[in-house]
């Protein structure tokens, strides 16, 4: 028999890529490899990090080093972290939200797993409309 050895080439996807009514590039971890990458290798310290409180979910990272984010880009990230999350059909899913620099990898647990510290909370109503007219790149 011949084997075909590239037969089983794993193509890896990429994170979501949105932008923000202010033009603010948002990206959206799809599964805990892209999560552990878009946390620990893409985000630089300074930008900010978007998370379901409490519930498995994707990691929303905010391509901005702005010292504080503008209500239309906390808003957006929010609802794209609450859309990517097990809260997607709850109202009011809680959304934290804080610098990369604060979120840590926990040793030894599953890839994507993380804490985090000096959050902020936001409480957001999923709306699939929304997520729907954000501007989506490839």
């Amino acid at each position: 028999r011949k084997q075909n050895k590239n037969s089983k080439k794993s193509k890896t996807s990429k994170p979501l890529h949105f932008i923000s009514s202010d033009g603010i590039d948002i990206y959206v971890g799809k599964n805990n490899l892209q999560n552990d990458y878009l946390t620990h290798k893409f985000a630089r310290r300074h930008e900010w990090w978007f998370h379901a409180k409490d519930m498995p979910g994707s990691h929303v990272l905010v391509r901005s080093d702005a010292d504080e984010l503008s209500e239309a880009t906390i808003r957006s990230a929010a609802q794209l972290a609450s859309y990517f999350s097990k809260g997607r059909l709850s109202s009011s899913v809680p959304i934290d939200y804080t610098r990369v620099r604060h979120v840590k990898k926990v040793p030894a647990a599953h890839l994507g797993f993380v804490t985090y510290e000096n959050q902020k909370t936001i409480y957001i109503d999923p709306d699939e409309s929304f997520i729907m007219n954000l501007t989506k790149l490839k």
